[in-house]
């Protein structure tokens, strides 16, 4: 009988938490901001994902994906192991619009949707989506739509 070695996974995770604290659409814009390249911001969509913890404390952000002037991935599967990984309890996903519009798309209402889903089955809260420019943002959690 051959046998096989099954690889080990390992999973590393170095908490610097920050006690800035996400309160409400307003202070996760600020952060957003602080995590963007302003100077790409109306050229190229981006996707970051901001996770805190249970007394909504910054955990971190992850760079989720970089597209082209008017879309870009977002893999939900992703997003969910890195907030499993980071013993997340809250996230907040942010994401610009190139041309500056803010309103949200059909695919930004679907995937928001769908992030929703997976959130809600894994006991993390989805605390917000932005959509963001250099100005302004448009929020999910305040329009009613979480």
């Amino acid at each position: 009988m051959e046998h096989h070695q099954v690889s080990e996974i390992q999973i590393s995770y170095s908490p610097n938490i920050i006690d800035t604290i996400i309160s409400d659409s307003e202070s996760s814009y600020k952060v957003a901001l602080k995590c963007w390249n302003l100077n790409t911001i109306e050229m190229l969509e981006e996707v970051k994902v901001i996770f805190l913890n249970n007394a909504l404390k910054i955990i971190g952000f992850y760079s989720l994906s970089k597209g082209g002037i008017s879309s870009t991935v977002v893999d939900i599967r992703l997003v969910l192991s890195i907030a499993l990984k980071s013993v997340a309890t809250h996230i907040v996903l942010v994401h610009n619009h190139p041309s500056t519009y803010l309103k949200p798309s059909k695919a930004d209402m679907n995937i928001t949707q769908k992030l929703k889903t997976g959130c809600d089955f894994l006991e993390i809260k989805l605390l917000d989506h932005l959509i963001i420019n250099k100005e302004s943002y448009f929020s999910f959690a305040d329009e009613g739509l979480l």
